[in-house]
């Protein structure tokens, strides 16, 4: 008998597995392998932070498949010789890997394995591992799914299996790949097991004020599930996530906590988004390349690189904004709105073409999930033609969401001698005032960037025209036709949004995902 063969990508845990299930119910070997692919650490989106992260998350599934008898078997190179490599020392039956929804070039490599499988007589088994349905004819019925797949028992991991006893090569360097260094010293840390603990602390202690807490990000850090990373790795999955919240739900409203009950409530709201998100990104790939709307193609130049340099590295003269920006760099997260509103600055205030800007907080996001982060991006940048453009203003954000100006101190330091209320902007304070706080604009602390109020106008104008533009509403139409959600409860947009003559809400998509 040949070996079952688990190919681990970013679905990196022993629970909830089906591949892992399927390959350890046969009673063979089973060869468990990770492959470090150089190709993959020289795309534009991926940072060494990732990579940390993830040969975290390697150890730890390590430890879980030697606690059941197996091991990780990693290996680097391309998927298709170092499988040819391994069928030659191992022979193989079958192949069992997750549907990864990711960018164009792993479509291309998944591709190219199903090819020489078939070459070979050997099985190529995808399993679904969340709420994205691959080959999706139309969202209609598509949340009806997702509840019903969410709901089915999670899969337990296997207790014992019989390991093929491939041997480990050790796992490559950053540098090795080419991964610039990328210090990142308030990054979470990675695995299983600190995603289970982060799950449970949020859903019975942090998660307490989520809904209140979750927009600012003075409070957000705590209140935020942080999960994403994990998510996006498959440390733990969507539907563990979603069950373990129903079981959190349940208690809180037995024990009468209603504010605790209705933030689990939202949390799960959001694991319904992070699928949707998700799920346009499998049904067109090209989301990360390519604008979605036709209209907006080419209507921004290329990202300047010393504007996009000063924007990302926290250095735009917005304090709040900068101070994000910090924040990110140091952490590698960022609540929802204010990821929003550093793409939404990019976008419009400084009328950058989105691509560059949304590779640069990629490879930022340790989080980063190419299903979430590039529809994401289209969709604060205005150029999916039928969400309502969102044009955050930096300063009233800051004087919402930091009124104090408690988290501009902490990343913008050359700030914090001002008095709270100039700190939102301190080219408003009076000379004196900069000096007693030993400010000096475009010495110790850059000038702005842009007018911020001007710029948006002029954005909004630019935004007017192209949606004015002939043959816009059709197209609009025919994307909301593809990618709308269809659950109940959502608003819906496209021409039904066009008709209504009342100011548009906020598009609930917009609002907060993480």
């Amino acid at each position: 008998m040949g070996a079952q063969l688990v190919w681990f990508k970013r679905d990196l845990r022993a629970h909830d597995h089906a591949g892992l299930a399927a390959a350890a119910s046969s009673g063979g070997p089973v060869l468990c392998l990770y492959i470090v692919e150089p190709w993959l650490w020289a795309q534009p989106d991926y940072s060494g932070r990732h990579y940390a992260f993830l040969t975290e998350t390697l150890a730890d599934l390590d430890r879980a498949l030697r606690a059941r008898g197996g091991t990780l078997t990693v290996r680097t190179g391309e998927a298709v010789a170092v499988l040819d490599a391994l069928h030659r020392q191992t022979p193989i039956d079958a192949i069992h890997a997750h549907e990864e929804t990711g960018l164009i070039a792993t479509w291309e490599r998944d591709r190219a394995v199903a090819q020489w499988a078939r070459r070979h007589s050997i099985a190529f088994i995808e399993h679904r591992q969340n709420g994205v349905i691959r080959a999706l004819p139309s969202r209609n019925g598509w949340a009806k799914r997702w509840e019903a797949f969410m709901s089915q028992p999670v899969i337990p991991a296997p207790a014992r299996f019989q390991d093929a006893g491939a041997p480990s090569e050790p796992i490559p360097a950053p540098e090795a790949l080419g991964l610039a260094p990328d210090p990142c010293p308030g990054r979470q840390t990675g695995g299983r097991r600190q995603a289970v603990a982060d799950l449970e602390s949020f859903l019975f202690a942090r998660g307490r004020d989520y809904r209140r807490a979750m927009s600012s990000p003075v409070s957000a850090f705590d209140a935020c599930s942080r999960l994403s990373a994990h998510l996006a790795l498959g440390a733990i999955s969507v539907r563990e996530a979603y069950q373990g919240a129903g079981r959190a739900l349940t208690a809180h409203r037995a024990a009468g906590e209603v504010g605790f009950a209705r933030s689990v409530e939202s949390f799960i709201s959001r694991l319904h988004w992070h699928c949707h998100f998700m799920q346009k990104f499998e049904d067109e790939p090209e989301l990360a390349t390519r604008d979605l709307h036709p209209a907006y193609r080419g209507a921004r130049p290329e990202a300047d690189p010393d504007t996009l340099k000063r924007w990302i590295e926290g250095r735009t003269g917005l304090p709040f904004l900068d101070a994000c920006m910090r924040a990110l760099d140091h952490t590698g997260w960022l609540n929802f709105r204010m990821r929003a509103m550093a793409a939404a600055f990019s976008s419009y205030h400084l009328w950058q073409d989105w691509k560059r800007p949304a590779q640069a907080l990629a490879r930022r996001f340790t989080d980063f999930e190419p299903g979430i982060h590039y529809p994401q991006f289209q969709m604060q940048s205005g150029v999916t033609g039928v969400n309502t453009p969102r044009i955050y203003n930096p300063v009233k954000q800051s004087m919402d969401q930091d009124p104090d100006g408690v988290f501009i101190a902490r990343w913008v330091p050359e700030l914090a001698a001002l008095p709270a209320p100039f700190r939102h902007q301190p080219w408003t304070a009076p000379q004196g005032v900069l000096e007693a706080a030993g400010v000096q604009l475009g010495v110790t602390y850059t000038d702005r960037i842009v007018d911020h109020e001007q710029a948006a106008r002029e954005a909004k104008a630019k935004l007017t025209a192209l949606r004015r533009s002939a043959g816009h509403g059709p197209a609009s139409d025919a994307i909301q036709a593809r990618h709308g959600s269809r659950k109940s409860g959502l608003k819906q947009t496209g021409s039904a949004t066009r008709r209504r003559k009342a100011k548009a809400a906020p598009d609930p998509a917009q609002g907060s995902l993480f």
